[in-house]
């Protein structure tokens, strides 16, 4: 009977290839912005090809390079929260989003104002399940919390988001 254990690929570039394009939409969608998305992605990579000849797992692939790019989209947000300082004058330029259904550019927009505004985690779970298909399994294990964690932290992020939306 032929060995029927899966092996890691040989090089670290055909252990990444398959996730590359998800991983990029995720950090684009954590930090909001193409080039900080740019920066947060190649330091993604750098720390994983650091780091890939000590990974053992070849069905862990996945989550461990989730775990990476989370742990430094959070590091980003919490040193960006730092350095800026933002004071809101609610005179100036000040919109308040389109009631749903009138525009759907102001529903998008709506949409992506409500999500920016839950918590971290929440934020993090919810973009992994919804936007890059993750299983409760990988979510939990990307953000170093249990199952059941993961799965209340993208209830509780779905379950705030609709009663904002309610609200508008």
């Amino acid at each position: 009977m032929a060995d029927q254990t899966l092996r890691l690929p040989a090089s670290f570039e055909e252990a990444i290839r398959p996730y590359e394009r998800e991983l990029m939409r995720f950090v684009l969608r954590m930090s909001g912005n193409r080039d900080d998305a740019l920066e947060l992605f190649q330091e993604t990579c750098l720390r994983a090809y650091r780091a890939y000849p000590r990974v053992s797992n070849v069905e862990g692939i996945r989550p461990w390079l989730y775990r990476i790019a989370t742990n430094l989209c959070r590091n980003f947000a919490r040193d960006k929260a730092r350095r800026t300082r933002v004071i809101v004058d609610a005179s100036v330029n000040h919109r308040e989003p389109a009631a749903p259904g009138t525009d759907a550019r102001h529903d998008l927009a709506a949409v992506r104002t409500l999500i920016a505004a839950l918590p971290y985690k929440q934020r993090e779970a919810l973009t992994m399940r919804k936007v890059a298909g993750l299983g409760y399994g990988q979510i939990a294990q990307a953000l170093g919390c249990s199952v059941e964690g993961a799965r209340a932290n993208v209830s509780q992020a779905i379950r705030k988001l609709r009663a904002e939306w309610n609200r508008l």
